[in-house]
């Protein structure tokens, strides 16, 4: 379902999406009430929505879509999330599975095409639905049996899909648990600093942008800012944090693997990380330096992750000690820093 109140944005869309063997426009509506309306009747498997549109508007009308199609991913096409931090990190948080870019006319060429029909692929994998009826569930991948010990840090990968189970994560974290929470979510640098604003309301600590220097403190949430790779260095008894330029194997700026790298290297078995909803394979090169070292490592699972790419790639590497939705992995780190959850 497209949900756009620009004819030439729905026309656009249905002649990119249109073509394609595996995919089917079956509604178009210029307005969030139709879109409602329309989903009471006519199921879909995935919904690009316009967030700026006449009367109720995208960002009301998701929470609406979410609560009553709870397992419906939402792509928001919006040209909001190219400097609307507020408003696209506001759906993120709410559920949508991820956002893109509106080009304004002229610019919906190939590399736009591609990169579209690459998402709405990626969103609408039949992986999501759930098991049908006599055919059992997708065995989860066998746990890694780690020794059991207290982690100094927590450290948290995430990409798409990720911001809403991070908020739901943080929420159901005990405050009792002290660490500080290192992040690397895949983000545009202009909007870490309401992600951290974000992130300080969904876990009731103090969360900042990280940049070269800074201590790391207990209580504390540090964001990796988008413009360079998190890094955290030893400066005596002192964790510091560092930035970090150059490519990643991943491709991704901020990327996961140089973080669990760095504390591979210098925290080892005190280091937890958290693998969340996301695409590809980034964290899985730090996961293998983290475990290696003695490092321990949770994933989300694959029913409630937007794209199970990430986790995954960790998962059926052997990895993982616990694969969880959020609020369970919550409770796990909790019972990990001998807190009870």
């Amino acid at each position: 379902m497209v949900v756009d109140d620009s004819l030439i944005v729905r026309t656009v869309l249905s002649r990119v999406i249109d073509p394609e063997p595996d995919m089917e426009i079956v509604a178009k509506v210029s307005s969030a009430e139709l879109a409602l309306a329309e989903l009471a009747r006519n199921p879909v498997d995935i919904v690009l929505l316009d967030l700026e549109m006449p009367g109720m508007g995208g960002l009301e009308a998701l929470p609406r879509i979410l609560s009553a199609h709870q397992r419906l991913p939402v792509l928001v096409v919006s040209s909001l999330t190219e400097h609307g931090a507020e408003h696209t990190l506001a759906a993120l948080a709410m559920g949508a599975a991820d956002t893109m870019l509106k080009p304004r006319s002229g610019q919906f060429d190939q590399t736009y095409r591609i990169a579209l029909l690459e998402r709405i692929r990626a969103l609408a994998t039949p992986a999501r639905a759930p098991a049908r009826a006599g055919n059992p569930p997708a065995p989860q991948p066998a746990a890694r049996t780690v020794k059991p010990g207290r982690p100094a840090l927590i450290a948290i990968g995430a990409s798409t899909g990720g911001i809403h189970a991070m908020g739901l994560l943080l929420r159901a974290l005990p405050r009792q648990v002290t660490l500080p929470i290192l992040v690397v979510q895949h983000l545009p640098a202009s909007f870490s600093a309401v992600f951290a604003r974000q992130l300080q309301l969904a876990s009731g600590r103090t969360a900042l942008v990280a940049s070269d220097g800074m201590a790391v403190e207990p209580g504390h949430i540090y964001i990796a800012g988008g413009e360079s790779h998190l890094v955290v260095r030893q400066s005596g008894n002192q964790l510091v944090l560092a930035s970090q330029t150059g490519q990643a194997p991943s491709g991704c700026l901020p990327s996961v693997d140089p973080l669990f790298e760095s504390l591979a290297a210098c925290c080892g078995a005190q280091t937890l990380a958290v693998v969340l909803s996301g695409m590809g394979k980034d964290g899985l090169i730090g996961a293998r330096a983290l475990a290696g070292s003695g490092g321990r490592i949770v994933v989300q699972d694959q029913p409630s992750s937007a794209v199970w790419g990430m986790p995954r790639a960790i998962a059926e590497d052997g990895l993982a000690e616990a694969v969880l939705p959020p609020e369970q992995l919550a409770r796990h780190i909790a019972r990990s820093c001998g807190v009870a959850a």
